[in-house]
């Protein structure tokens, strides 16, 4: 498969994740916006600030992953795949600001008597989203270990908070309504906002690693090497920059080969690890310098300099 219909094909699997997350945010409204009007607790309210937000960051994620599909043009020769992580971005801070407001809201209600009403309506309505959500996770879960979409994963991420926003919903139902634990629905509201602000921070920060483009993890770029290295004709493998763009990796680095090689046998070889290497990691962007052996292109520069096959 080339690299233009792999990338359609992640874009199309994203996209359709999106709609997903777009159906399944809309539904839980629709439920959620009649159970936090019924119930008055300050847990569900939390949870329909929630889903409402899951609507909005649904619909930016969709226009980020079919935005980021959008093959290379003549003013982004890499492509557009940090859209997907601007998108992400997005919906963390969307995430955080309704965190703080659910948090003040619960400390706000501390100290009040009133209990939820009709806890059983609100109990039922959490237990369909648990159910829904996780039929979302499971494609989410998939489409991301076929994509690597960071937009789908951020979204996956939040969806996961609300497995837990949920349940603590219905234990907060169930300790204020029905066993009179006055107190216990704001609290548990409060934790529901720290949990989304802790999540928030772990999804922006993979977010800001694309944006500024942060070299693979240490195990997948060993494991890069590995393959690298298997040519017998490679003296050594240097100046290796990865990084990765939405669902796309961009990889560049440095070869010393024999000086006398001829230029169409040095050519043979790139091509040979070029070919090995987008095998073992399809999809994969990569852009191989031969340097005759002994070249020093910036001396003193570690970084550059560094045999990375000698690591090994």
């Amino acid at each position: 498969m080339s690299h233009t219909e792999l990338h359609r094909r992640h874009g199309v699997l994203a996209s359709r994740a999106a709609l997903a997350s777009v159906a399944t945010a809309l539904f839980l409204l629709i439920l959620k916006s009649y159970a936090a009007w019924a119930t008055a607790s300050v847990a569900m309210l939390a949870s329909l600030a929630d889903t409402g937000l899951d609507l909005f960051a649904a619909l930016v994620t969709l226009f980020g992953v079919r935005f980021a599909a959008a093959p290379p043009d003549e003013d982004h020769r890499f492509g557009h795949g940090k859209a997907e992580a601007l998108a992400a971005l997005f919906q963390t801070m969307l995430i955080t600001v309704a965190a703080a407001a659910i948090g003040w809201r619960g400390i706000a209600a501390i100290g009040q008597q009133s209990a939820p009403q009709q806890p059983a309506y609100g109990i039922g309505v959490s237990i369909v989203a648990i159910i829904v959500t996780f039929a979302l996770l499971a494609f989410q879960r998939w489409t991301i270990a076929q994509t690597k979409s960071v937009a789908i994963r951020a979204d996956h991420v939040h969806y996961q908070s609300d497995l837990l926003l949920n349940l603590a919903v219905i234990a907060a139902l169930v300790f204020d309504s029905l066993l009179g634990l006055r107190g216990a629905d704001p609290l548990f509201g409060i934790a529901i906002a720290l949990w989304l602000i802790w999540n928030a921070w772990r999804a922006a920060n993979e977010a800001i690693d694309q944006l500024m483009d942060k070299e693979w993890p240490d195990e997948k770029r060993e494991d890069f090497l590995k393959v690298a290295a298997q040519h017998p004709e490679l003296i050594n493998l240097h100046d290796l920059r990865t990084r990765t763009s939405g669902a796309r990796d961009f990889v560049q680095f440095h070869v010393a080969l024999d000086p006398d090689m001829s230029v169409r046998e040095a050519h043979d070889i790139v091509e040979e690890v070029e070919t090995k290497l987008e095998k073992t990691f399809p999809g994969v962007e990569i852009l191989i310098h031969v340097d005759p052996e002994g070249q020093i292109d910036e001396p003193g520069n570690p970084l550059a300099e560094a045999d990375e096959i000698a690591k090994l």
